[in-house]
């Protein structure tokens, strides 16, 4: 199957329009003629290499251009060690106990609502455009993000999550309910997963996947898949497509789009599953989202990840530049755990990956909360949700001023 779509990319960027590469040169230039600074001549050359040609473009209702971008031209493939690992790319192998017969939740993005799809031998990639570029230059910080069990908490960044430690571990799976949290300024918020690999003389590894809200950037309060790594203890990596490294295989999802819809407080709850393992066969981690397989990370981009995982995380994060009283931006659905089900942020039916690829849900589950007062963060046990944890809070009240 794998090799009728390449053949069927092949064929497809034979015909492949003009017209669309012409409009993005024009989209990726606008800024050219209005400066010439140093600084801006940096921006459009890294919107060259993120804004890839397209066959086809979708405009999402809530303003997002979505490009429907050959497989082979996507930033990943612009590594040279890369180029030559997906032609022999198989479909992983889903780890044992994993429910192939359920129906996992359908992962749902305003983009798409309407019907509107990327077509075969494509994936869709949110368009980027200047002013993002600049505004996350201006708060780059946020990418250099702290250690997540730094206590105090360093540089801003505030957590609420459990976590186990099981020495060596090959993935984890998570079902997350997804809010829209008021993010104030520069701040940004998110739920997540992460599974990392912390060994002395490598540094720390990660792989993550969630959803996060960073009006900053986006323009709005709408909560946004995503996926990060790093090679190097946030020194460098990136957030979805935005630099090579990750390979998208779904034509259905885009990374950075928003969700849609969301849950409401003492509402309709919605939710994805998030997976991350370590394929068996080509040592690759892959994630999936409900029931879409969204891609994977090469194993080659990391050191110590490249054998194992040493720990995995669930729950939120919050991340601010302020400095005086604390910030009022919200972690979850902005309500403290205690107050449960429909009200509370939530990570359900906790599982990790196995040496031997097998799912098994996670045991001596640890919790961490920088100051409880702001986030706080709650396990316990059913048989239905297995382990679980709530999360979340307000940020700034009169308990945390």
């Amino acid at each position: 199957m794998m090799q009728t779509i390449y053949i069927f990319v092949f064929l497809f960027s034979l015909v492949f329009s003009s017209k669309g590469f012409k409009d993005l040169q024009q989209e990726n230039e606008v800024f050219m003629s209005a400066s010439e600074s140093l600084e801006m001549k940096l921006v459009n050359a890294r919107l060259e290499k993120i804004n890839k040609p397209f066959v086809k473009s979708i405009e999402s209702p809530d303003g997002d251009i979505i490009d429907c971008v050959l497989f082979n031209l996507q930033p990943a493939l612009d590594l040279p060690k890369l180029k030559g690992a997906i032609l022999s790319m198989d479909p992983p192998e889903l780890p044992k106990g994993y429910d192939n017969t359920r129906a996992e939740s359908e992962i749902k993005q305003i983009w798409n609502s309407n019907g509107e799809s990327c077509p075969n031998g494509t994936i869709p990639i949110r368009r980027t455009s200047a002013s993002e570029i600049l505004k996350s230059i201006s708060i780059s910080e946020f990418v250099k993000r702290a250690r997540t069990k730094d206590i105090p908490p360093s540089n801003g960044h505030e957590h609420a999550i459990g976590y186990v430690i099981p020495g060596k571990v090959y993935g984890a799976k998570a079902l997350l309910n997804v809010w829209a949290p008021n993010v104030v300024g520069n701040d940004f918020s998110n739920s997540q997963i992460w599974v990392f690999s912390d060994v002395p003389n490598y540094g720390v590894n990660t792989v993550e996947a969630g959803w996060h809200v960073i009006p900053s950037i986006y323009k709005n309060n709408a909560p946004r898949l995503f996926i990060y790594w790093t090679p190097d203890g946030y020194k460098s990596g990136c957030y979805n497509l935005l630099c090579p490294g990750f390979i998208q295989i779904s034509r259905r999802v885009s990374l950075g789009a928003a969700f849609g819809p969301v849950s409401k407080y003492n509402g309709q709850q919605y939710e994805s599953v998030f997976m991350i393992w370590k394929d068996p066969r080509s040592g690759n981690w892959w994630l999936k989202v409900g029931n879409e397989l969204i891609g994977y990370w090469p194993q080659t981009l990391f050191t110590c990840l490249r054998d194992h995982a040493t720990t995995i995380e669930f729950g939120g994060e919050v991340y601010s530049g302020n400095s005086g009283k604390h910030t009022s931006t919200q972690m979850g659905s902005g309500h403290f755990p205690g107050e449960g089900f429909g009200k509370a942020a939530f990570a359900r039916s906790l599982e990790v990956v196995n040496e031997d690829n097998s799912l098994s849900r996670v045991s001596n589950l640890n919790l961490l909360t920088d100051k409880s007062s702001c986030y706080d963060v709650k396990k316990g046990y059913s048989d239905t949700w297995g382990n679980y944890i709530y999360f979340g809070g307000p940020g700034n009240n009169p308990n945390c001023p």
